[in-house]
């Protein structure tokens, strides 16, 4: 592990999705820490609004994310951008968003990244997401084609969800070679029982990864039994990945799930040994 590594676990980000109870699990986030708050298909952009504002007062460093297939036309993308800066955000995570049909023109995250290049009050600093593991109904070409197209609008990205380090390790080195140089963030779950990272990792599409689970007895018994489950696996595998300078790493996202006490529980022990 080499010096940087050991920042990895110190500093990461954390996500939070509005949903009933997570105010009440933020307290055990560290405090000052960078908070990621997502974009909930059900209750859309205001729920977002509310509770990064509620996270901003309690001192935190809060990223809202922006789902492009909410916004309807450009004067409501401006509204947004200027509501966000005039609250004091100044990063922004952008995705194209899980509803079937955008509200407006915008059916993807480059089409608000481009517009939002004019803006006046266009956040400083701007991620956006990757898929090592792949998606359900996008192929990987044209996955790289838009990570391609978006590398000159946006700061760094974040990955999905990826169980299998085979597919990661491909993937740096796949995107590396078609010249995207963004810097990464590995995205690791937080602790839950396994049986409920099963079921957030089907319903969310982590897809490949879950299905090399499910054909694998050993792993699909584990995941499946009543222990909690811990990314240590994980890290020590974007660990061994940091060490070439080459594949970018510049941190972790712990998908917390809000499951953030058992999360942070965890997180300190780590740090500690």
């Amino acid at each position: 592990m080499s010096s940087n590594d050991s920042n990895f676990l110190k500093n990461p980000r954390f996500e939070l999705i509005p949903m009933k109870g997570v105010e009440d699990q933020a307290q055990f986030l560290p405090p000052g820490a960078t908070v990621a708050v997502t974009v909930s298909p059900s209750k859309g952009l205001e729920a977002t609004f509310k509770l990064a504002e509620a996270m901003k007062a309690r001192g935190f460093r809060v990223v809202p994310h922006l789902a492009a297939r909410l916004v309807k036309d450009r004067q409501h993308l401006t509204e947004l951008i200027d509501r966000f800066a005039g609250d004091g955000f100044d990063e922004l995570f952008v995705v194209g968003g899980d509803e079937t049909e955008p509200a407006g023109q915008y059916h993807c995250a480059a089409l608000v990244l481009k517009d939002m290049q004019s803006m006046p009050n266009k956040p400083k600093r701007i991620g956006i997401g990757s898929y090592p593991d792949g998606h359900p109904i996008i192929s990987r070409d044209e996955l790289f084609k838009a990570l391609q197209e978006k590398q000159p609008m946006v700061d760094y990205m974040i990955t999905q969800i990826c169980f299998d380090q085979k597919k990661i390790s491909g993937w740096l080195a796949d995107m590396r070679k078609r010249g995207i140089n963004l810097p990464v963030f590995i995205g690791i779950p937080g602790v839950l029982k396994r049986q409920k990272l099963l079921d957030i990792s089907l319903k969310v599409g982590v897809g490949d990864s879950t299905r090399f689970i499910m054909h694998n007895l050993g792993l699909a018994a584990r995941l499946l039994g009543s222990e909690m489950y811990t990314p240590d696996k994980l890290v020590k595998q974007a660990y061994s990945l940091s060490n070439d300078q080459h594949n970018g790493i510049a941190g972790f996202h712990i998908y917390t799930f809000n499951q953030c006490q058992t999360t942070e529980q965890w997180r300190q022990k780590w740090v500690k040994n």
